[in-house]
């Protein structure tokens, strides 16, 4: 780790014998050390477009800007590319069956249910769900045109379809439609959330002008 090794190794020598899933705990740590990572490589390239374009950025604008770009890049490590730094140290199987593939909708979501760990049916649901409202919310916000809802949710849906695919072809997870199902509800979530948000903002402005 770069940036969280010594909190991890605190955190590790405390707590890893006591705590039945610190295995996520672990990959919630790494996960948050790459997101800064990359967030950092984002800031970098983005001030360096900002000049390049002779534009002069709006510091909220930016801000929320990188708030997202550290939320997409820590979905992406949790879910995706957990297990390296650096795109070289993945490999791609372009042979796999797709039979590998969940494509029945809520098979395995109710399997969970009917299974020994009420926590897993509940993240795998829930979680899956919550993971993906901000996407919902911050898409709309950051675009500046086009941010009707039927367009959010459509982005939401193929930015979860990648991450399913890209843990088929890399083999770090378990790619299920129903995981497409809940991230999509969880960007039509979201994009109310942001909606309701507009609405009364645009009120209490116009109470102010009253």
């Amino acid at each position: 780790m770069i940036f969280l090794g010594p909190l991890y190794s605190y955190i590790a020598n405390l707590y890893s014998t006591r705590i039945n899933h610190f295995p996520l705990i672990r990959l919630s740590f790494f996960g948050v050390d790459k997101a800064i990572l990359y967030t950092l490589f984002f800031i970098i390239l983005r001030i360096i477009w900002l000049k390049w374009k002779h534009k002069k950025p709006v510091v909220s604008h930016e801000f929320w800007l990188t708030v997202f770009a550290f939320y997409v890049f820590l979905l992406y490590f949790l879910t995706v590319f957990r297990d390296g730094y650096f795109p070289w140290q993945f490999k791609l199987y372009w042979d796999l069956p797709l039979s590998d593939v969940n494509f029945t909708p809520l098979v395995e979501t109710f399997k969970l249910l009917n299974g020994t760990s009420i926590l897993d049916f509940l993240y795998n649901l829930y979680g899956n769900i919550m993971w993906f409202v901000p996407m919902g919310f911050f898409i709309p916000a950051l675009l500046e045109k086009n941010r009707g809802f039927i367009r959010v949710v459509i982005i939401g849906a193929l930015i979860s379809v990648s991450i399913e695919t890209f843990q088929f072809l890399l083999q770090t997870g378990v790619s299920d439609i129903d995981d497409v199902i809940s991230n999509t509800i969880g960007t039509a979530i979201g994009f109310l959330l942001y909606f309701i948000c507009h609405i009364v903002k645009k009120h209490v402005k116009q109470l102010k002008f009253q």
